[in-house]
């Protein structure tokens, strides 16, 4: 099985990125199940049903969130319903939509998993504790499992990696932005690096119009943060999963920038 995950796709720009390189992805790595997280596609701040219809359309075949789940209103009429899409399963008990789902493609099965980091992040229930419950009954289940780690702290992302070493396929954070070039397979065959990065507007800050970020650092003063419309880039990551055991064989990540599209 090959794995390729998109990091988090943020407004307009993200969503044009994606459109642009998924053909050239999906040629390249044909039969992939392609995840991408979604939770800033909306303006930089939550996800719409017409987005993710857009977003599969192109491909996706799964969509992770992360702490801006709920900052569009209509999340709420269509995150039940949506089997392809996964909020952090570490939310409190009784919140619509799922934590966990299972990706078909053809005849392939890939468990993937939704957590949240507590550190810097809002105080919700243990993702250590969480994902350990998930797998006390998913493991005997399915052999191909991805969990999508969506936190601030690099410890708690790392802490994660090595708790998860040879129980899962593959731990990769979002959130942050900002690829890192750490990925590597862990002892046990886990596939991990600690941020895939974003896919979205290359010359603000974090996607956000660089600007207002500057005035808040500066002055301290209360600022309307807006998705920045600039030129885009776009990270992602690709994984070979063992078809025997489920683990890593390779981890692989992936760059692209609209002033040097395809320049690999």
């Amino acid at each position: 099985m090959k794995v390729v995950f998109i990091g988090d796709i943020v407004g307009s720009v993200g969503r044009k990125a994606l459109k642009t390189i998924m053909p050239r992805l999906k040629q390249t790595h044909a039969n992939a199940i392609f995840i991408a997280n979604g939770e800033n596609a909306a303006a930089g701040r939550g996800i719409t049903s017409a987005i993710a219809k857009e977003m599969y359309e192109m491909g996706i075949h799964g969509i992770t969130m992360g702490n801006h789940t709920w900052d569009q209103k209509d999340i709420f009429d269509f995150i039940d319903q949506d089997e392809k899409m996964v909020r952090p399963a570490n939310f409190p008990p009784g919140t619509p939509g799922r934590g966990h789902t299972v990706i078909k493609v053809k005849d392939q099965e890939l468990l993937l998993i939704n957590l949240q980091g507590r550190t810097f992040l809002p105080p919700i229930d243990c993702p250590f504790r969480k994902v350990e419950e998930i797998l006390e009954t998913a493991k005997k289940k399915y052999k191909f499992i991805f969990v999508d780690f969506h936190a601030e702290a690099t410890s708690e992302k790392i802490a994660m990696g090595w708790h998860l070493d040879g129980k899962v396929s593959a731990v990769v954070g979002t959130h942050t932005h900002v690829q890192t070039h750490d990925e590597r397979i862990l002892p046990q065959g886990t596939a991990y690096v600690t941020d895939v990065g974003m896919v979205g507007p290359r010359d603000g800050v974090l996607g956000m119009e660089r600007v207002s970020v500057l005035q808040k650092f500066k002055t301290q003063l209360p600022v309307r943060f807006t998705t920045d419309e600039g030129k885009w880039h776009f990270h992602a990551v690709v994984m070979d999963l063992n078809d025997q055991t489920g683990l890593a064989k390779g981890i692989k990540l992936i760059r692209y920038d609209e002033d040097h599209v395809f320049m690999d």
